[in-house]
């Protein structure tokens, strides 16, 4: 019953970070916005650059690319909610009923990590470069989360048995 308690726990903390996360995204959009923006214009990084040709003006899709973070994290953010409410459901029932009930779950975390490796990671840090700003290099954080999130994914995906304390 601890285990599941933890995982359960766990797996409401992620959901609440991407609550507050999708808040502040919608009630300050200009803060982030500005970061999907000079990332995309990549109007930061190293003088004399070659990969400037990959840069992004276009106001359009700097808005897509913003909202599609947006909902990414909308979807992330319900899922955890709704996969840890499966899991509270499951709690004291045989292991293969919160075993299924963690599925919800599962699917969160890993939409939560791809989003930190292939857009954070990958296409902001290494398409965009945004690791060579000093002023918006997303590279800790999403590295940060990926870690965390990780973490958080690996101990929700243990079996669980009948004889776990």
């Amino acid at each position: 019953m601890t285990l599941r308690t933890v995982k359960i726990l766990l797996v409401l903390g992620v959901a609440l970070y991407y609550s507050l996360v999708v808040f502040n995204n919608l009630t300050d959009y200009d803060s982030n916005y500005l970061f999907v923006q000079h990332t995309l214009s990549m109007d930061t990084t190293f003088t004399g650059n070659h990969g400037m040709w990959r840069a992004i003006n276009s106001p359009l899709l700097v808005i897509a690319f913003y909202w599609s973070i947006i909902l990414w994290e909308m979807i992330v953010m319900a899922l955890c909610w709704w996969g840890a409410f499966r899991m509270v459901g499951a709690v004291r029932g045989t292991a293969a009923a919160f075993n299924l009930a963690k599925r919800v779950s599962i699917w969160a975390l890993a939409l939560s990590l791809l989003q930190w490796l292939v857009a954070f990671l990958s296409v902001g840090g290494e398409w965009f470069l945004f690791w060579q700003s000093k002023l918006w290099n997303g590279q800790e954080p999403a590295f940060r989360m990926f870690t965390v999130v990780g973490i958080v994914l690996l101990l929700v995906a243990l079996p669980d048995a009948e004889d776990q304390p």
